[in-house]
């Protein structure tokens, strides 16, 4: 028996109703359908452990094949199949299976929820771009609204941010004091102590030189700016990174010249979050390589699926950057949040996570 989450049988549904549909339609920066644009599907590709598997979709058939030819199933099957499965994962909680949907799926050679990847690509579909009337085989990243909201940004050792703090030269007790505060929102909390006692927070460097590295590549100030993005988290009531983008730019802690009103660091923050969202990974060093090349697939909280399109690269990224924000992970397992001694000189961690909205 095959069992799941909401997330985890989300990428059957899609897979289900992306052929069910026979097109994907573009979304807006409102996660509203485009009719007009839309790309229609030639085929699904899925790696399995038995093999790899065409999903071709011809006239109301979808044709099954590894090879040669295995099954041809009606397209309304899929469709209806669709439904089924979207009423019960919005019904369901917790890890459970779909017997009915289990059977269809070893029927058409689908033996797992999730297909085999070694990147951000979560399904491979092959459309036909209708401006240059070429076929382009494409992978997208699956984001499902019918559970919890989906990362895109994880937390690690690896995304904690370094400050030293400014004129603030306390006795063992208050650094214990602060440290010690275990409020909801402790982090906030030791912050503000932190700041009534005269210190001030100061962005150094990141904990790991990887991370750093690879927003060098993407921007050489990129570390710069986020570290100021998080530290505002941290000390304001913004929380998406909209907000947080719009605070920065007001206060303009990087001295830009903006007497020509540039967006310096919309730009810059909408860079990071595609190159996230498309295959730059904080542990792994980032070649600027894409490894989702076609974009994101979304499931709507209806079961409507849209696509945020690469090729849509101003959609895109607007998508991403209204629609994601900063929360605290856990500090105890990512280990920030306190004042710790180095060299007589004090500094405190901050962690960065973002989550879609």
């Amino acid at each position: 028996m095959i069992k799941g989450n909401k997330g985890d049988w989300s990428e059957i549904y899609t897979l289900f109703k992306v052929l069910g549909d026979t097109k994907l339609f573009s979304g807006d920066t409102d996660l509203n359908k485009v009719e007009e644009l839309f790309y229609p599907i030639i085929k699904v590709l899925r790696i399995e452990s038995g093999g790899n598997y065409e999903y071709e979709i011809n006239g109301d058939l979808v044709i099954i094949s590894s090879n040669k030819e295995i099954l041809r199933i009606p397209v309304t099957k899929f469709k209806s199949q669709a439904s089924v499965l979207l009423q019960k994962i919005k019904d369901s909680k917790g890890a459970f299976s779909v017997p009915e949907i289990e059977s269809f799926m070893r029927t058409i050679n689908c033996k797992t929820l999730k297909a085999k990847s070694t990147s951000k690509t979560d399904i491979r579909i092959v459309i036909h771009d209708l401006r240059i009337n070429q076929q382009i085989e494409l992978g997208f990243s699956i984001k499902s609204h019918l559970g919890g909201d989906s990362t895109l940004l994880n937390a690690g050792k690896t995304t904690n941010f370094i400050y030293q703090i400014l004129n603030f030269n306390p006795s063992k007790f208050i650094i214990d004091k602060i440290n010690g505060i275990d409020t909801k929102s402790k982090i906030k909390d030791r912050l503000e102590a932190i700041n009534k006692s005269g210190g001030k927070l100061k962005y150094l460097t990141l904990e790991q030189d990887i991370f750093k590295n690879n927003l060098i590549l993407i921007d050489s100030l990129l570390p710069n700016i986020l570290g100021e993005i998080v530290l505002s988290f941290y000390t304001t009531k913004n929380t998406t990174i909209k907000n947080l983008s719009d605070e920065i730019s007001k206060k303009n802690p990087l001295k830009y010249d903006t007497q020509f009103s540039h967006s310096f660091y919309e730009y810059k923050i909408k860079r990071f979050l595609t190159d996230v969202a498309l295959g730059m990974m904080p542990s792994k060093v980032w070649s600027g390589l894409y490894d989702t090349t076609g974009g994101y697939l979304l499931v709507k909280e209806s079961g409507e699926v849209l696509c945020y399109h690469i090729y849509n690269r101003n959609q895109f990224e607007d998508y991403l950057f209204n629609n994601t924000k900063l929360e605290t992970a856990s500090s105890t397992r990512h280990n920030f949040g306190k004042i710790y001694n180095k060299e007589g000189t004090n500094y405190f961690n901050l962690n960065l996570q973002i989550r879609f909205i």
